[in-house]
């Protein structure tokens, strides 16, 4: 009698944990539309941007657009997974110059207001070529996300920087 009942309160414990386990809980600021000013090595633009949970919350996406002052513009969308396997978050990230970034969540700073992911493979770019993007949660309604380029046998040099502002 009391094994089956130690054995019920284990299990319960064990759902409880696992009930409280977010692999999003990190990300779920980012849910909803954004707006600011980019500068980089492409120049100056202005950036929109939105991320929204689907699938039942299974997956988020992104989509983004920079325009920038010399009249190119730039696109970008995004889904986020969380590969179990890994117990990563893995981000698919795929642009209107047709490369495709593929990132995992790396670091997580303590107080969970920065993230950094790194690319682990990127399509459609000569071999060696590295990426990282990172955010940093200034409020629940301002992000700081700073995009890293790596050319082959290179440090990372900042690409862009962006500083986002929520609008809804």
């Amino acid at each position: 009698m009391i094994k089956w009942l130690v054995l019920s309160i284990a299990i319960m414990i064990a759902q409880a944990a696992v009930a409280q386990t977010d692999p999003w809980a990190n990300l779920r600021v980012l849910e909803g539309k954004w707006e600011g000013p980019t500068s980089g090595k492409p120049g100056k633009g202005i950036t929109s941007r939105e991320y929204r949970f689907e699938m039942n919350g299974k997956f988020l996406s992104e989509r983004n657009k920079v325009v920038w002052e010399k009249a190119a513009i730039h696109e970008d969308f995004s889904y986020l997974s969380y590969d179990t396997r890994l117990k990563k978050i893995v981000w698919r990230q795929f642009h209107s110059e047709g490369f495709v970034h593929e990132y995992t969540l790396d670091s997580v700073s303590a107080d969970g207001k920065s993230l950094e992911f790194s690319s682990v493979r990127i399509e459609n770019i000569p071999p060696g070529f590295r990426a990282k993007e990172s955010y940093r949660m200034l409020s629940a309604d301002e992000i700081e996300s700073t995009f890293w380029l790596a050319e082959p046998g290179k440090d990372f040099e900042v690409y862009t920087e962006t500083r986002l502002k929520r609008v809804k």
